[in-house]
């Protein structure tokens, strides 16, 4: 647990790491196989100012009634203790018998969101499922535990690609029904729009990428159409006011017009 104090460049979110590290251990005991850091500090793409810190928490068995309690209680002291940063953490308490799906898996697992600061007892597996095991493979990083790669075989690429065409169609496509759903926050805005370039990244490329890798060759890839939009997506800070919501839904209808012109697409949606 050494390593966390100095596993990034930045002292609070290394401090936030240990901090969890040295909580949910003594919790979980023999029970816990691994903590591992995925999303963005995992592939150098962490920007301090909007990024989130995502970890993965691995158990041998599923997640006891007792052991949920100690961690309800544990996620509302690291609340008052990091402000900050427990509002941008997320947390899934995922037991290993769930590594062998290659499509997400039926039972539902806990899940810590810090944006609304809720641990969700029985939170579903989506299309992200796929997405997520794809980049924990590839890029995780142990705080806790073996490799990850020890865990669980290698998802192909292709089945990647399938999971954002399902993303864009089932979880997507239908914000543009939920006028409510941005909640009047930029936040969301950029979220959606940088996800879309992910997305459409992954399928056209056949690579999945960290969003600014994938925003980066959408406004290359696609001219000045779109660059204005996603640049000011990538300039969000917390605080400011973007108004993007129309230009998102447009965002929208051109990756998928874009992604629906694919063979992958077709054999999907025949």
């Amino acid at each position: 647990m050494e390593h966390t104090r100095q596993l990034t460049p930045f002292e609070d979110v290394n401090a936030i790491l240990q901090y969890f590290v040295e909580g949910v251990s003594p919790i979980f005991g023999e029970n816990l196989i691994g903590v591992y850091l995925t999303g963005s500090l995992s592939y150098n793409a962490f920007n301090y100012e909007t990024s989130d810190i995502d970890l993965t928490v691995i158990l041998k068995t599923p997640i006891s009634a007792s052991e949920l309690s100690a961690i309800k209680q544990f996620h509302a002291r690291m609340e008052k203790q990091f402000k900050k940063w427990s509002q941008r953490l997320e947390c899934s308490y995922t037991p290993l018998e769930m590594l062998p799906n290659v499509l997400p898996p039926e039972k539902p697992r806990p899940w810590y969101w810090g944006g609304e600061g809720i641990l969700y007892e029985e939170a579903p597996y989506g299309n992200e499922w796929i997405i997520n095991k794809y980049l924990l493979w590839h890029y995780a990083i142990p705080l806790v535990g073996a490799d990850f790669k020890t865990l669980t075989n290698e998802v192909d690429i292709e089945e990647v690609q399938k999971a954002c065409i399902r993303d864009l169609c089932t979880e997507w496509e239908p914000k543009k029904r939920d006028p409510g759903w941005f909640r009047n926050d930029s936040h969301y805005e950029a979220y959606f729009i940088l996800n879309l370039c992910r997305i459409l990244y992954t399928v056209m490329r056949k690579s999945a990428a960290s969003k600014q890798i994938a925003a980066a060759w959408v406004k290359s890839h696609y001219g000045e159409s779109w660059a204005e939009v996603i640049s000011l997506a990538e300039s969000w800070r917390y605080g400011m006011d973007l108004n993007l919501r129309e230009k998102a839904f447009q965002f929208l209808d051109f990756v998928i017009a874009e992604v629906s012109k694919t063979d992958l697409y077709k054999r999907i949606n025949p």
